[in-house]
């Protein structure tokens, strides 16, 4: 093992040992803190634990199946096998990407397993037959090869094309992709998973409409989703652009709630819209893509980093898997820094809401309703929530809602 193969090693250790002290303050916390939960203490706590238990194992089992991964000589005879048998083309290192990222993702199915039918189910969050859980997966794995799979050879021939600068054309690709995906999402790849139908006409769905024109957010249409096919838990959204916007609602949101707090959550939603909030981050987004297309060109020069692992120069294919595969032991520590962005843009929307409905109490009461029926946790260690949650606690919120003036 090479200078740099210590350097990994360390960086897995390391977020491993983070990541599992981190868990288990939370699992402290949650005790200590039980008593002062104000909806269903115990049940809620046990779902806390169960879940942190459970993540804290997955945790381990990854970090050896990414060691196992690096180390054992498999990424050079998966490589080999495919240069071997198909050349070194831009198609054949395509395919050799798409096996080993599918490889990666085989070995966490038996945790996406135990979450959904141990974990949920145990707490009457689950609702999906094992039928359903498995076509989810396949199709999953499908659309990945389906549309990665181009991608990735796109890219790959784009390096053969361009030469040095093929970086920044690589770069404009994976955006034009994306993009598109954005745009064709809701359209052709959301219904393979879920069913979509329109809200009923009636009060609900005239009060919902009269609220989005009000904060001139003009949406096509209103329509529920059936997340109820396989959790309990609920959400609301909106997808697409222009005249093309829909809200969408999960059945399960519309049966926990009024149609004041329904109002509340979609001002919220709204709220991320006309904060200019996506396009801020689809901006971040496409900046940090930039800048990781540029460490890309830099490391395929770079004989160590792909030595380090047993794999030879002459392949560009293999920097691409490392550089994703490594890229998270890095983000890991940047997380705090996005989460705290994330968590200031829903104090904004929520404001928004409060604003929006003159009253900050109907969202005060969704977010009651919704912690309680998802048994969230209302008191996570700090460190914990500033590391993990992209939101505000429930407490959080409450009193920053509790300040917003009333309107009408």
């Amino acid at each position: 093992m090479q200078g740099f193969g210590f350097v990994v090693v360390g960086l897995i250790g390391v977020r491993l040992l983070a990541q599992l002290g981190l868990d288990w303050i939370n699992r402290r916390h949650a005790v200590a803190s039980s008593g002062a939960a104000s909806t269903s203490p115990d049940r809620s706590l046990e779902y806390t634990l169960a879940k942190s238990r459970a993540h804290s194992l997955e945790l381990v089992f990854d970090a050896v199946v990414l060691l196992l991964f690096l180390f054992t000589g498999f990424l050079p005879w998966l490589l080999g096998v495919f240069t071997q048998t198909l050349g070194g083309s831009a198609w054949s290192m395509a395919l050799f990407l798409m096996t080993a990222g599918i490889a990666l993702s085989l070995t966490g199915l038996p945790f996406g397993w135990h979450s959904q039918f141990r974990v949920e189910e145990s707490f009457g969050f689950n609702t999906m037959t094992l039928k359903l859980w498995i076509m989810d997966r396949v199709k999953g794995f499908g659309l990945a090869a389906l549309l990665g799979f181009p991608l990735i050879w796109l890219i790959l021939k784009i390096v053969e094309w361009t030469g040095s600068h093929w970086w920044l054309w690589g770069w404009c690709a994976m955006m034009g992709f994306q993009f598109l995906m954005i745009w064709l999402a809701p359209a052709l790849i959301m219904p393979l998973f879920n069913t979509f139908t329109p809200l009923e006409a009636g009060p609900l769905k005239d009060q919902l409409l009269e609220l989005a024109n009000t904060t001139g957010f003009a949406a096509s249409s209103i329509q529920l989703m059936d997340g109820s096919r396989r959790s309990r838990h609920s959400n609301a959204f909106f997808t697409g652009f222009g005249r093309l916007r829909k809200i969408v609602l999960f059945d399960t949101l519309v049966q926990q709630l009024t149609t004041r707090e329904l109002q509340a959550v979609l001002a919220h939603e709204i709220g991320h819209y006309k904060r200019g909030h996506i396009p801020k981050l689809l901006c971040f987004s496409a900046l940090s893509a930039l800048g990781g297309f540029a460490l890309l060109q830099f490391l395929a020069g770079q004989p160590w980093f792909l030595g380090t692992f047993g794999l030879p120069a002459a392949h560009i294919a293999p920097v691409f898997l490392l550089f994703v595969v490594l890229g998270d032991l890095v983000t890991f520590w940047f997380s705090p820094l996005s989460h705290a962005w994330s968590r200031r843009y829903e104090y904004q929307a929520d404001a928004f809401a409060a604003g929006a409905m003159g009253d900050p109490q109907p969202l005060i009461a969704a977010l009651r309703k919704l912690n309680e029926k998802n048994l969230g946790n209302l008191h996570p260690h700090p460190l914990y929530s500033m590391v993990y949650h992209s939101h505000p606690t429930l407490l959080e919120r409450e009193t920053a809602l509790a300040a917003h003036p009333k309107t009408a």
